[in-house]
């Protein structure tokens, strides 16, 4: 009795083990983003989706899982010779996709390896037909040219190609020499151009500047030569009318001294003697000047005074003659009246024409000169003579 419970323990623990397995073997779970090809007895049946799936024991199996996201696989730089003959190595990347489970497992061993070898071939086929300056300055036209052919070729394994990247294009050492050389002789000259632009702008400045400068250099000597000559001709002729004035006014002076004079010795009545001490007084100054050397006095001017006052005058009760005035003489006569016409002569007002030139040079002066690097007020030369003011004239 113990052998045989023993014996059905055995077998009952066997039949639980060999359920398990079965249930096991019929449940299979699939991750998200994740499909699984699912074969029976060797040949393809169906592509499990997401989730719990159902599978027939020991008759179905799971013969791939393929990720469905979008992979990035970065491929080891690849030697590429040019157009010209030179060798390049370009790194690449590919961004694909698995669209169909069952092509990628079917239709190719092994997809990526496909890509690799198919994107290598095509890199080559493209750039073999370019130059090195063509193939480092298209990498936009290769990758597009890339994606094209890929996804059309890995279109039958179940594989979209999103997009295909050259990471790095690396020329040879001595190129890379030769370029860097090129590249620094182009910025060396593009700097000096840029230099010699500048100083040929420098230049252009300086010398409008000085124009500028010369140009209102000049404007200004003649706007002060202009009012220097007008300046000179007004006080010339105030000068020359403060002379007038100045000898009008002594010849009225000595006129009225003269008068003055003349009417003392009326009053007076000189004799002869007094005329001769008079004359005697006056002999002296008459000697003062350098060009008198030598002075004759005559031995008979007592007769010639004699004589005269003989003829002016009348003799005395001592028998003296002496100076008698008219009989018939009438009042002094008043002294003439100064004309109406020169009366402008003694103004001491200001000339208002001067005054106001002066202004206007002075206004001229203060006037600030704009600089000819001021693009706000550009400094115009002058088109032709410049009147200074309506107080100028001939």
């Amino acid at each position: 009795m113990e052998a045989a419970a023993v014996t059905t323990v055995i077998v009952v623990i066997v039949i639980i083990l060999v359920l398990l397995t079965i249930l096991v073997k019929s449940v299979l779970v699939i991750p998200q983003a994740t499909a699984a090809v699912i074969e029976r007895l060797g040949r393809y049946r169906a592509t499990a989706a997401p989730g719990l799936n159902m599978l027939v024991p020991f008759f179905d199996r799971v013969r791939a899982r393929i990720d469905l996201r979008e992979q990035v696989v970065s491929f080891p730089p690849q030697p590429v010779i040019t157009q010209d003959n030179l060798t390049v190595s370009i790194d690449t990347v590919v961004y694909f996709q698995v669209t169909d489970p069952r092509s990628a497992v079917y239709e190719i061993s092994n997809y990526i390896v496909g890509v690799e070898q198919l994107t290598t071939t095509t890199l080559r086929n493209l750039v073999g037909g370019m130059s090195l300056e063509e193939t480092l300055t298209s990498r936009d036209q290769i990758n597009g040219q890339l994606r094209g052919v890929l996804d059309e070729a890995t279109g039958r394994w179940g594989i979209r190609v999103a997009r295909v990247e050259l990471k790095a294009i690396d020329p040879p050492p001595s190129i890379q020499d030769s370029m860097e050389k090129q590249m620094r002789a182009d910025r060396e000259k593009r700097a000096m151009i840029l230099t010699a632009e500048g100083q040929r702008e420098s230049a252009i400045k300086t010398a409008e500047g000085q124009k500028q400068g010369q140009i209102l250099a000049a404007e200004g000597a003649k706007q002060a030569a202009i009012l220097a000559a007008e300046a000179d001709r007004q006080s010339r002729i105030l000068r020359a009318q403060g002379e007038r004035a100045a000898r009008y006014l002594q010849a009225q002076g000595q006129a009225k001294a003269i008068e003055k004079v003349f009417a003392a010795i009326k009053a007076g009545r000189p004799t002869p003697e007094v005329l001769a001490y008079q004359y005697l007084q006056t002999l002296p100054q008459m000697a003062q000047g350098d060009a008198n050397k030598v002075w004759l006095v005559p031995s008979d001017y007592g007769k010639a005074l004699e004589g005269f006052a003989r003829m002016l005058g009348a003799p005395g009760e001592d028998g003296v003659f002496r100076y008698e005035p008219p009989a018939d003489t009438g009042p002094a006569k008043a002294p003439e009246e100064d004309d109406a016409s020169i009366a402008d002569w003694f103004d001491t007002a200001p000339d208002p024409e001067v005054a106001k030139a002066v202004r206007a040079a002075e206004q001229v002066a203060a006037t600030p000169v704009p600089g000819p690097l001021d693009p706000a007020h550009p400094v115009t030369p002058p088109a032709g003579n410049t009147e200074l003011s309506d107080g100028q004239g001939s």
